[in-house]
């Protein structure tokens, strides 16, 4: 009687390894052979590059800046490059970065979110100064708003607010601050491989702050020069905080003028008259005029 087919005994089958995996245990076999040294010695050492590596991309690539604190002075001297958004902005000059490291935050591959609460940003997020520009100051500890403070907030807000921004870390200010030089997202082109506008340069060129000139001052591969070109040009076409002439106080002057005062000085206010009539008079029509 014949054997009926499922008699037969069955062997498991076999899955031919890979050429790629077979390259390798090849190569670790040669080598193995060429130093002497054991193989799990030489897989040990492949294994713990691999994990080695991994670690290195993890913490370039992917892992998070919570808060301020978790910027370390390495990466300050190395001025690494950050991505995030913009969650808040309170001066008009600063802001509140979400860092948002690697990919998945946005959509095809969006697998993570940007919190949208301030209980839920509460210490995650990153205070961020503006490199090279000085706005007008708000209302702070009892001292009076610059005029126009509430235009430049309004500017920089209608800028980066919500939005994703590209800052590259500089160094940490007296008030705890990353000084960066901050770059908006590029319309076209990747933000990977391509940065999109300065906006010190755009705030100075706009007309809604200053050059900073104060110690610690940065301005990148500019150069103040550039900024200070702006800046005047800035002032000639009577845009932003020069709508009314250049006669006001800056924002430097107002602050050395409180910082001497809560010293104990007595400082007098550098605002002058920047109407229309005061300017357009001359010295002599100013000598001789009763009003």
């Amino acid at each position: 009687m014949p054997s009926l087919p499922w008699s037969k005994p069955t062997e498991p089958p076999s899955f031919p390894l890979s050429s790629s995996t077979t390259q390798l245990s090849d190569y670790v076999h040669d080598f193995s052979s060429q130093t002497g040294l054991p193989t799990f010695v030489l897989a040990f050492t492949l294994g713990g590059t691999s994990v080695l590596g991994s670690v290195v991309v993890y913490r370039r690539l992917f892992k998070r800046f919570r808060s301020s604190e978790w910027i370390t002075p390495n990466h300050l001297a190395k001025r690494r490059w950050i991505k995030g958004r913009v969650v808040s902005v309170g001066d008009a000059d600063n802001f509140r970065l979400y860092h948002t490291p690697g990919f998945g935050w946005s959509w095809p591959l969006k697998f993570r979110r940007v919190p949208s609460t301030p209980a839920a940003q509460k210490n995650e997020t990153i205070h961020i100064r503006i490199a090279g520009a000085d706005a007008p100051e708000a209302a702070h500890f009892g001292r009076p708003a610059q005029p126009y403070a509430r235009e430049a907030l309004d500017f920089l807000k209608s800028k980066v607010e919500g939005k994703k921004v590209y800052c590259q870390l500089i160094r940490r200010d007296q008030y705890g601050r990353v000084v960066a030089h901050v770059h908006l997202d590029p319309l076209l082109l990747p933000g990977s491989l391509f940065t999109g506008k300065p906006l010190a340069l755009d705030m100075v060129r706009s007309g809604w702050a200053t050059t900073y000139t104060q110690a610690g001052a940065e301005y990148g591969t500019w150069g103040k020069g550039h900024f200070l070109q702006l800046e005047e040009e800035a002032k000639s076409a009577k845009r932003g905080i020069w709508a009314k002439g250049t006669s006001g106080e800056t924002p430097a002057e107002y602050k050395r003028r409180h910082a001497a005062l809560a010293a104990g000085g007595k400082i007098p206010s550098v605002e002058k008259d920047v109407s229309p009539k005061a300017e357009e008079k001359g010295w002599l029509r100013r000598l001789f005029s009763r009003s």
